[in-house]
């Protein structure tokens, strides 16, 4: 088994202008996918992230505040699984919740190093 990394990138809800109803019911939308695959004992771990971003770029380390106007899809959080090969996580992330907001997962296995 694998450790892999589902990245979330997807508008902001806020810009989207969801109301709270539609905000209850996509954020019950995400407790269950993540129950699912807590009870399936596959989800490692994961969180929501703010769209406020820092970047640091560059040899002289430019510090930049964000979200930036070159970004119109923010990565809003991510889960790491645990999983046999990314097939499978692919099949694990039919469940995201936010594919009918025109989100993606992105799928990512986490290198693991010798110690």
């Amino acid at each position: 088994m694998k450790d892999f990394m589902m990245i979330f990138i997807g508008a902001d809800y806020q810009e989207l202008g969801l109301s709270p109803e539609e905000l209850q019911g996509r954020m019950g939308k995400w407790m269950a996918w993540g129950e699912k695959m807590g009870a399936q004992g596959i989800l490692k771990g994961g969180e929501a992230l703010v769209p406020k971003i820092k970047r640091i770029i560059g040899k002289d380390r430019t510090v930049s505040d964000g979200p930036f106007a070159d970004s119109k899809e923010i990565v809003g959080g991510y889960y790491i699984v645990t999983a046999e090969d990314a097939d499978k996580v692919v099949e694990i992330a039919q469940d995201y919740p936010d594919y009918d907001l025109g989100g993606t997962v992105e799928i990512r296995e986490v290198m693991v190093f010798d110690r």
